[in-house]
Formats: structure tokens, sequence, C-alpha cells
């Protein structure tokens, strides 16, 4: 299992090698989003909002002009690059990648978005596989430490922070968080850690402790220093041993979930899809049958739902879409993992985390700042 291998690289981080060859995160070549620059945060945001009748409506996006906030970014596996570690080349990936899950966040943060050394699909590949082709998990982690490191010592200046992760970005953020954070001054101005797409061990029953050791899981809308974790799974697709997600076997200790769209007091989720899916997940065959979407985005109010389920040993995010015959839009969303013809069903909607909840995240990041500012 690749969770294993994972959290084996991320406690030996400290002692690898590679924290002696950390990136030099002064050269802004080594930074995907930086404030006040053109780059692959500055992109194109339209949405096309679907309404259940199926007529479209356009929402163009606008970015804040002088947040408050900063948010700091670390992106899934995403690398093509054949090695075990990816290099620190700016890639059509990492670009995609950034703007899909991130770039979005401008409406409420400054961006900040490292490049880092990660295990590249490759080095995934041959660890499912039994294989090895050097994948260094402490490099991808050394990088991700300097990065924040260097972000905290000359850009965050007191500012609260949102931590974003997601996968691959998540486990470096899990590394981050208590040597770095947890305990130390940069814990006072966190506003929040946005953890996606992998498990966070929790005791059962228990809003703090586990994982996150001080740092508790968000229990309303105006709660700052807090955490927001998810694992999404269609909500009839339970997770059982074995699989990569939800369930950890582990007694006494459960996997975190929070839905941030309930603590905003939603019954549905603002999501924001990307229009055309990557390879690795089944795509839309059409969002509208009343007429084509031609933006790069999508939104579907009211279409999906979502809630922390406990089943069988697993807590997950269980997603339902609220099909309805006389609705004009889709019932299938997408998202599961393809290994081929199949579905890697332990995988749940791993593909589109950090689509489910966008819109919900970004308004809980505007009431916590309020919150932080209020104090």
């Amino acid at each position: 299992m690749i969770s294993r291998i994972a959290i084996s690289g991320l406690l030996v981080c400290l002692a690898s090698p590679a924290a002696a060859q950390a990136t030099d995160y002064g050269n802004e070549d080594n930074w995907l989003c930086l404030p006040g620059r053109e780059d692959a945060c500055q992109t194109d945001l339209t949405t096309s909002v679907v309404a259940p009748d199926g007529s479209i409506t356009i929402k163009e996006f606008t970015a804040a002009e002088d947040p408050g906030v900063d948010c700091f970014y670390v992106y899934p596996t995403v690398s093509m690059d054949p090695t075990g570690n990816s290099d620190l080349s700016i890639d059509p990936a990492e670009v995609s990648t950034v703007q899909k899950q991130f770039a979005r966040f401008g409406e409420v943060c400054k961006l900040y978005a490292p490049m880092y050394r990660q295990v590249t699909l490759a080095g995934l590949r041959a660890m499912l596989s039994g294989g090895d082709i050097g994948a260094d998990w402490g490099l991808a982690a050394s990088d991700v430490a300097a990065a924040f490191g260097h972000y905290m010592e000359n850009h965050n200046e007191g500012r609260p922070y949102v931590l974003v992760g997601h996968s691959q970005g998540t486990i470096m953020l899990k590394g981050v968080i208590p040597m770095m954070i947890d305990g130390k001054p940069a814990q006072e101005n966190l506003l929040s850690a946005i953890l996606m797409g992998y498990n966070i061990a929790l005791p059962e029953n228990e809003v703090v402790g586990g994982e996150l050791g001080s740092i508790p899981l968000c229990e309303s809308a105006e709660q700052t220093g807090c955490a927001v974790a998810f694992t999404s799974f269609k909500a009839d697709n339970v997770p059982s041993q074995g699989a990569e997600f939800g369930y950890l076997g582990q007694e006494g200790m459960v996997n975190a979930c929070v839905n941030p769209a309930e603590l905003l007091g939603r019954e549905t989720l603002d999501s924001y899809f990307t229009s055309i899916y990557g390879p690795t997940t089944k795509a839309v065959e059409a969002w509208s049958s009343a007429g084509n979407v031609e933006t790069p985005y999508v939104s579907t109010p009211g279409l999906v739902s979502g809630a922390c389920m406990s089943k069988n040993g697993a807590q997950y995010f269980g997603i339902t879409v609220n099909a309805d015959p006389e609705d004009a839009r889709t019932d299938e969303i997408g998202g599961e993992l393809f290994l081929g013809p199949n579905v890697a069903t332990g995988w749940g909607l791993h593909m589109i985390d950090a689509f489910l909840t966008q819109g919900d995240v970004i308004d809980l990041i505007k009431s916590q700042a309020e919150a932080y500012a209020a104090k």
C-alpha cells in the first residue's frame, strides 16, 4: 500500500540526506504561483452555471485586489517525469493542476504554490507494482519544508494563512504541521488547513489529537486555527479493508472528516468542476441536455450533496448526486480513478476531491478571515 510507504518516508525525511539538498525558494523560478506576477495562477476561471432546467449563465471570476489572507498550496501527484522524483521544471501537468485546484482561491487569498521534487506518477506506479525506480519521499518533503520556511520568513509578515493540499500535497503538509507549525510560533496565525484526498488519523470520537497534534478539526465557520480534512467516495461505496483511503484499520483511530458546506449551514455543495477531465477518470458526456458548456469550469447548484459517514470501521466524505428525472443536468459527475478499463474503488472520488467543495472552502476562508480580524 502506498499509504504505508508514504508515512514511512515522512518519518525518516528529517534524517534523509535530501535534507541537505533542499531547493532554493529565493529563486522565483521555483514557484508556480507568487503574488504580483503573471504565472500559472493567472488563468481563465470563467464558469458556466448550469441550472436544473439545463439553462446556462456565465459567471466571471474576479480575484481580490489586496486580500488579507495568504494561501500556501502543495499539489498532488501529477508529474509525468520518467524518474522517481520530478525535477523543478514547470510542466503542463503542474500548471493545469494548480489552475484547477487552487487558482480560484485568489478570490480570498494571496497565492503561494511552490514547485517541489515530488514522487512522480512513474515512481508511484513502480511502488504500487512492487518495483523501485529510486523515488525518495524525503527529497519531496525537504523541498516542501524549505518552501514553507522561506514563505514564513520572507512573505508572511504575520498575516493569517491557510494550508491547502491534495493527495501527495496533503502527505507533505502532514509532515510540515508537526515539524514547523504545531506548538511553534507559526501556529499563532494559522487560519486553517485544508487537507484533501489523504487519510488523517484521529482518535475516535475526538476532534483533536492524532496526526494533527494540537490542531483541531473545524467545528464552525468562525473557528480559526483548525483543519478541514476529507477523502471523498460515492455515499454507497463504503471503503473497506485494503481501500487506499477512508479506512485506517487502527484500533481507536478513525480517518478525519469535515464537511465544509455543513460548517456554513449548507445542504448541498458549492462545487466547481472542470469541464474537461483528464485521461485517468471518466469524462462527463454532457453537463446539460439543453446546451453545451463552452467555459473551462462548471457549477451545478444543488446537484451534489456530501456528508461525513462512518460505516464498518471506515470514515469518509460520502457524495450523493441528487438525481432528478426532470433535471436536465447530468447524473454522473465522474471522479473515480480508472486503471485501464477498471475503476479503482478504494480510491473513491479522488480525482475530484478538490472540485467538490471548492466554493464552500473559499467561503469558509472568508468567514474565518472575518473572525480572525475581529479577535
